[in-house]
């Protein structure tokens, strides 16, 4: 049987495979017909250009792999379920030191390929190819929706991140901006970031978002109980003489 994670108190309910089958209804021919001519229309746009580019196609697929895996798996639920809340992940029956184990080895394996493909790119191996490469993917995905505190964002988010510090790059160099000061931009870019999601936290949770409701106050006791209170008797009681 099929369990959902939920992150917010990782409550563990079983799925119903048939009422899945049942609301996931399979495309219509016109919808597959556009997407196939659509994703043709673009494949022979890059291929008039010196060929298709292979680092886009390996991207393209790790995007589409990578989001199903998270959105659609219990992997990729159990993983945020971790970065949400790691003491009811692991009392909800998740195997905590597994999944970080295969974090942590699939962020290896990008990492390599990664590696490769910038390799690839300046058709030469430096030992310091790849220096603070770690700032713009720190700020990528905060800039993509990440969370701090963990257990929020997507894949599409962290890619639209990396898209925003690829221009900034592009950017700053095409100005001519020394490369101590693009450092320096960027590390404020990612404070900025960490900055608005910490206080984007705050004002949610205290209760000063947008539609948040003040709190009730307690309405006053009538008069004729406060009376009957002075008066020392019972409340509800009359006085017989």
């Amino acid at each position: 049987m099929l369990f959902q994670v939920t992150t917010e108190g990782v409550l563990l309910r079983p799925l119903n495979l048939t009422n899945l089958l049942t609301q996931n209804r399979p495309p219509t021919v016109a919808k597959l017909v556009v997407i196939v001519v659509v994703v043709m229309a673009f494949a022979f746009l890059l291929a008039q250009y010196r060929g298709l580019p292979i680092v886009g196609l390996i991207l393209f697929v790790l995007i589409g792999v990578y989001g199903f895996a998270m959105q659609r798996t219990i992997v990729g639920r159990h993983v945020y379920a971790i970065g949400g809340n790691v003491e009811a992940a692991t009392m909800s029956g998740v195997k905590t030191k597994k999944i970080d184990f295969l974090v942590l080895t699939n962020m290896g394996l990008l990492a390599a390929l990664a590696g490769m493909a910038f390799t690839a790119r300046l058709t030469a191996a430096n030992p310091k190819a790849g220096v603070n490469f770690e700032l713009d993917a720190i700020a990528a995905a905060f800039i993509g929706g990440a969370a701090v505190t963990g257990g929020v964002g997507t894949v599409v988010g962290a890619i639209i991140g990396g898209f925003v510090m690829g221009v900034l790059n592009n950017g700053m160099s095409l100005m001519g901006v020394p490369i101590d000061w693009q450092q320096a931009v960027k590390g404020l870019v990612l404070l900025a970031a960490v900055a608005f999601d910490v206080w984007n936290k705050k004002r949610t949770s205290v209760g000063g978002g947008a539609g948040a409701e003040e709190s009730a106050t307690t309405a006053p006791p009538p008069e004729e109980l406060l009376e009957e209170i002075e008066a020392g008797q019972a409340p509800g009681t009359e006085v017989r003489t």
